[in-house]
């Protein structure tokens, strides 16, 4: 008898709604690479962390670190509240989409089928974004900042000229993203080169196909405590913990033969 509980082929396809459903075929579940540690095999996929297979329900994972691990870049508080308010209320969602849709399924109204689908791409894609977020960063000086090195360092400059070249493309992205979004840096399976895109809300504009390799929130509840209308500001600052150890991980992850 069917259960409101998705299983895990369904949440491999409803990951494929944010366009991030290659994470999910990535690798089976496993513990994440700690921070400023060379992986030894592929990255896990986001719902090792973000799904609970016995209760059948996305969950809210921990975070890696302590809350206020990531300062001076960016503030406890604001942490607190982006993990703890903003990510759980996108898991929230999406649990109650799959619900929602489940009904509907069972003999409701068949009209609401759009509303729900909308809903489920939004919350779960906040959802797997953010699950990949808090991984794609670390404490300054533990696993965080500095630059890529290996072959990520080559296919960045190879594909955008230099890491300099690189920077500033990225950072404009997220700079210029309207509204709330994110700047990705992904990694195109039809072209076999990286690319930048900008992500509206948690789940437009991002091509089909994609696999992402490193995104920065841009909406205002992830910098606006401590620096209020200053985007470029926290965009800057953002560099000083992000985690190249994880993203060469997901990057040999994808290209591995």
């Amino acid at each position: 008898m069917e259960s409101t509980h998705v299983q895990r082929r369904d949440v491999i396809g409803a990951l494929a709604v944010s366009g991030l459903a290659s994470l999910a075929l990535a690798a089976q579940p496993q513990e994440f690479i700690p921070a400023g540690k060379k992986p030894d095999g592929p990255c896990p996929p986001p719902e090792a962390l973000g799904w609970d297979a016995v209760k059948g329900d996305y969950v809210l994972p921990a975070l890696p670190y302590a809350a206020n691990a990531l300062e001076p870049y960016i503030d406890a508080k604001t942490m607190e509240v982006h993990h703890g308010k903003h990510h759980a209320a996108y898991v929230a969602g999406a649990n109650k989409a799959v619900t929602e849709l489940f009904r509907i399924r069972e003999g409701g109204d068949a009209g609401l089928v759009k509303h729900w689908s909308r809903e489920l791409s939004f919350h779960l894609g906040g959802h797997v974004n953010h699950c990949l977020f808090w991984r794609m960063m670390a404490p300054a000086g533990k696993g965080g900042g500095g630059q890529p090195d290996g072959l990520l360092a080559a296919a960045i400059t190879r594909d955008f000229g230099s890491y300099e070249k690189f920077l500033a493309h990225f950072k404009a992205a997220a700079v210029q993203v309207e509204g709330g979004g994110w700047s990705w840096l992904v990694y195109d399976p039809h072209s076999t080169r990286l690319l930048i895109v900008q992500q509206e809300k948690q789940q437009d504009m991002m091509p089909t196909g994609m696999r992402p390799l490193l995104g920065l929130d841009v909406w205002e509840h992830a910098y606006y405590l401590k620096y209020q209308n200053q985007r470029s500001s926290y965009v800057d600052a953002w560099f000083n913990v992000v985690n190249w150890p994880f993203v060469q991980c997901l990057f040999d992850t994808y290209t591995r033969k």
